[in-house]
């Protein structure tokens, strides 16, 4: 992996193109209330973009996927106390750290203070809680002074209907919106993504639905006070289940796992092949393409080309699909996987491996599209980070900030944006209404 990895240092943003120095959304400055993984996973993107992002976090503990480990980052001092673990390492680059106490009259007054010089603000607190505190959009869009406030709340199902009030969470959003009920082999029970796939989700539809209300806001199409952005993961899921909700919806067919295949594609799906728990994944989408599939398998698999009534159009393929799939795993299970990838990509077919981290990592176009890159953490020393996934011709995003430490810009960010005194800092620290590293 190390010979993917890009050196950044939180010093040098000078890595980004000509143009904005730090990508399109510089200058605009977003609070986050959230943590865990779906809010914190937007923030970041938004961070990535070049957006000033300051992380409110209680005081004890401070997001919780501090302690999500193991895996820990190793300390690079002497101290047996671990570091930061890899979960809140993954989603929280990009931002500065300021510890408050939620429950204290002027740890709130800060918030309000903060959310009237900022331009977005982005919480998943359970429908209900910031309103008791204040910190609702109805409550902080009449302070905000940057042209209108963006307010984006993430909820498990929405801030209203029968569901509103119970906690969310990606697996219960995946079971309830029905992605689990068709992932996992068609003989077997129901099985989750290996990721939390509705949290990410979410966080990446509300990256992109606070781009457009900024959008919005600038080209006045907004009114004067701003807008609320309403994301939950139930509805995102449901949006995520495309053609086979749209198969439900249209035809009244329910979805059923199909392991790796697909439900209206064959051969679309991974092959077993002769190295140990080794596949191969190769779809042949089209008519043209099985057919120059079925030409070159002509000497050894010849009843591909030879029997159009079973193979010759996909509809008769997915009907025939268990006889095709036999046929083609006869093909792979005798090859290596690199052998029956270079013969899959020497036609033009989709096709790759199902790999491991190490593969996946190792893969030379890691390298060349700079999808990991190392960053100088205070307490962990060199931390590996998944780069940017989204490439801008001239305004590039970049990483600049490694993910802070919990309470680390405390002081900072009530200084330079709150433009309190070291003495009015000091006080808060001591009455424990902020914390400071």
């Amino acid at each position: 992996m190390a010979a993917a990895a890009r050196r950044v240092s939180a010093a040098s943003a000078s890595s980004a193109a000509a143009g904005l120095a730090h990508g399109p959304l510089e200058g605009i400055r977003v609070l986050d209330l959230s943590r865990i993984l779906a809010g914190p996973y937007c923030t970041m993107m938004l961070g990535d973009l070049g957006a000033e992002v300051i992380k409110v976090e209680a005081v004890a503990g401070g997001d919780p996927t501090r302690k999500w480990g193991p895996p820990f980052a190793e300390r690079i001092d002497d101290t047996d106390e671990a570091s930061e673990s890899a979960y809140f390492l993954c989603v929280n680059r990009n931002k500065s750290s300021i510890a408050v106490d939620f429950k204290s009259e002027r740890g709130v007054a800060l918030i309000k203070a903060l959310a009237a010089v900022s331009d977005v603000v982005v919480e998943n607190f359970v429908p209900g809680k910031l309103a008791q505190l204040g910190l609702d959009f109805d409550s902080l869009a009449p302070g905000n002074t940057r042209g209108g406030l963006i307010y984006a709340s993430i909820t498990g199902f929405g801030p209203d209907g029968p569901l509103a009030t119970r906690a969310g969470y990606d697996v219960i959003a995946a079971g309830m919106g029905g992605l689990m009920g068709i992932t996992g082999e068609a003989d077997g029970p129901p099985v989750k993504v290996g990721v939390a796939i509705t949290d990410i989700a979410t966080g990446m539809l509300a990256q992109g639905a606070i781009s457009s209300a900024l959008l919005a806001r600038e080209r006045g199409l907004a009114p004067p006070e701003g807008q609320k952005v309403d994301l939950s993961l139930f509805e995102t899921q449901l949006a995520c289940l495309v053609n086979i909700g749209s198969n439900y919806l249209i035809g009244g067919k329910n979805g059923k796992r199909w392991g790796t295949a697909h439900e209206s594609i064959v051969p679309y799906q991974a092959f077993p092949t002769a190295d140990d728990d080794g596949y191969i994944i190769v779809g042949a989408t089209t008519d043209a393409q099985f057919a120059k599939l079925a030409a070159a398998l002509h000497d050894e698999l010849p009843q591909l080309a030879d029997a159009p009534e079973l193979f010759g159009t996909n509809a008769l393929r997915v009907a025939h699909r268990e006889e095709l799939v036999g046929l083609l795993s006869s093909f792979t299970a005798i090859r290596t996987t690199a052998e029956c990838e270079a013969f899959f990509a020497s036609l033009g077919l989709a096709t790759g491996p199902i790999n491991s981290m190490d593969e996946a990592f190792a893969n030379p176009q890691v390298a060349a599209r700079d999808m990991v890159a190392t960053i100088d953490h205070p307490t962990a020393g060199p931390v590996s980070l998944v780069g940017l996934p989204v490439k801008y011709s001239a305004t590039p995003g970049s990483i600049r900030l490694p993910p802070p430490l919990h309470g680390e810009h405390t002081r900072s960010v009530l200084e330079s944006t709150l433009n309190l005194s070291a003495a009015e800092i000091d006080q808060l620290i001591a009455d424990a209404v902020v914390k400071a590293v």
